[in-house]
């Protein structure tokens, strides 16, 4: 009985020990697990729950919004990054006051190492922080400022792809005047919305700034690091030996950029010439990445590869012959009046509204937008600075969707992403990043990228594009012994359009088409109230993949 009757009284013992002994370790020293939170949330950027840790009386002398502010200003100006602090195990110092060791990682600085001093205090029945804002860097006394003084070096150079210089030194001189005035961009005042990332790399307030073209887009490497010191008060507790801007190889053939020009030849639009197999961008000119436009007919490429991939469509297809479709109640016209139809990939050569804007309904607004956000639509670009290409992810009603699906509604475009699309193409269905980076470029695969759309859809689009350059609509594009695939575009700006000013012109295009190899030179043209895009926009595409393929 004894022996029976023991065993619960261990075990309440046990357990009574469990109990204290959690208890124990549950209470630390006052205001330890505030500060411990607070340390470790500082590390992830958690402004939220660093600020949760405050007094009552601190946040409500400091906002939320001011508090983060202050941290995210202080890191800047040591040219850190929000992500760049590394904080230890807090010590309790006496007198409710606790420190912890920092390191922040800068740009120029280095590793900034030092330590942190938080004072808590009684705050109804808990202990929190009495947060002051020399707390937002280590080694910061109470009243002092995170201060820096820097000087920026000698920025770098532009090169073309064979190497030319396209800018150096103070004037920014060239040995290719005649097409630097077209890419090299501008130096200037920093734009107040850049302030803060320009400041973030430890570039004085007063400094001249890429603002546009290639200086704006290698911003970063040019500029080099500055050099100069950090100061806590009046002690400098570290220092930048900085180091020149560095000399950046462009991905611009000067034969390219020139027929570039001469086929802008003043107008108002864009041109661009890429490589498909890396994505070196060879050529813009006028507001390639900048300008947005209902992109028309070119549009069609995407229309056509959302119903193949979806199975609403095939080679196999026809459609009646008509010069008008009725979407929603509304009548939609063909261009001119023309009647058109046939197979998929005639109505495709010769552009057919009636074809493409029911199609484009059949297809639905979902499986629409998302064909148009594989190709890239609705995402950022990765050129610095260009313009993000989009469309609505709802499209509404069949009108509204058919109108889409033709290129008009809502959809918004640069000549620099309907060129990605005709890159796509050539390249088997496979998404290229577009690249001004001779260096990246160089890195980059042929068989790289998201598979966008399947091979098959892709072959046979480049079999359709073919068709409009050999019989369609772009005949203007063709190149004698070259193979060109290629999609006019006629956007409408106003409606009825009954003058050329009333239409974009747009083409985009590749070559050499129909072989195993994915070919090496696509272009985007899109010209603004330049009338149809056979007439402009074609001929200009041909100029600029004619200098494009003699440099093969």
């Amino acid at each position: 009985m004894l022996r029976r009757r023991a065993i619960p009284v261990a075990i309440v013992a046990g357990v009574a020990f469990l109990i204290g002994a959690a208890a124990g370790a549950s209470s630390g020293a006052a205001g330890e697990n505030e500060v411990r939170s607070y340390a470790q949330a500082w590390a992830k950027a958690d402004w939220a729950t660093m600020y949760a840790q405050l007094t009552k009386q601190t946040q409500q002398r400091t906002p939320l919004l001011d508090f983060a502010q202050s941290n995210r200003t202080t890191l800047a100006t040591a040219t850190a990054t929000e992500r760049s602090v590394t904080t230890g195990e807090p010590q309790e110092i006496g007198d409710g006051r606790w420190k912890f060791p920092v390191a922040v990682r800068t740009r120029i600085f280095g590793t900034v190492r030092g330590e942190v001093t938080l004072q808590t205090a009684e705050d109804g029945d808990n202990t929190k922080i009495a947060w002051i804002p020399s707390n937002a860097f280590p080694d910061l006394q109470p009243g002092q400022q995170l201060t820096r003084n820097t000087t920026m070096p000698d920025r770098g150079s532009l090169l073309t792809s064979d190497r030319q210089v396209l800018a150096e030194g103070t004037a920014r001189t060239s040995a290719v005047p005649a097409i630097s005035g077209e890419v090299v961009g501008q130096l200037g005042p920093i734009p107040p919305e850049r302030a803060m990332e320009i400041n973030a790399l430890g570039i004085p307030p007063d400094a001249q700034v890429g603002i546009s073209g290639l200086e704006l887009i290698f911003q970063p490497q040019l500029a080099g690091l500055p050099s100069g010191t950090l100061s806590a008060g009046t002690r400098v507790i570290a220092r930048s030996s900085g180091s020149a801007g560095e000399k950046v190889r462009t991905t611009i053939v000067p034969s390219v950029e020139q027929a570039a020009i001469l086929a802008m030849s003043g107008r108002q639009g864009g041109v661009v010439a890429l490589n498909p197999r890396n994505g070196a961008i060879e050529a813009f000119a006028g507001q390639a990445f900048s300008l947005l436009q209902p992109p028309g007919s070119t549009f069609k490429l995407i229309t056509t590869a959302g119903a193949l991939d979806a199975g609403i469509a095939s080679t196999k297809s026809t459609y009646p012959f008509q010069s008008a479709t009725e979407l929603s109640g509304f009548r939609l016209s063909n261009a001119g009046g023309e009647v058109c139809g046939g197979t998929l990939a005639q109505a495709f050569a010769v552009s057919c509204n009636s074809v493409f804007a029911p199609l484009g309904a059949k297809l639905g607004s979902a499986k629409l937008v998302a064909a148009a956000q594989r190709f890239g639509f609705n995402h950022v670009s990765a050129i610095p600075g260009a313009a993000q290409s989009t469309i609505p992810l709802e499209l509404g009603d069949d009108l509204n969707t058919g109108s889409s699906a033709i290129g008009q509604g809502q959809v918004q475009a640069s000549a620099l992403q309907m060129a990605l699309v005709a890159a796509t193409v050539a390249r088997h269905g496979r998404l290229v990043t577009p690249t001004l980076s001779q260096e990246t470029a160089d890195k980059t695969k042929s068989n790289s990228g998201a598979q966008a759309i399947k091979n098959s859809t892709a072959r046979t689009l480049e079999r359709f594009m073919i068709g409009v350059v050999t019989g369609g609509t772009g005949t203007a594009a063709a190149i004698p012994g070259v193979a060109v695939a290629g999609k006019t575009g006629t956007a409408e700006l106003r409606s009825p359009s009954e003058k050329p000013e009333d239409t974009d012109a747009w083409f985009v295009a590749f070559a050499p088409a129909a072989r195993p190899k994915i070919a090496d030179s696509a272009v985007g043209v899109m010209f603004v109230g330049a009338g149809a895009g056979g007439e402009t926009a074609a001929p200009a595409a041909r100029g600029v993949l004619s200098a494009m393929l003699a440099q093969r």
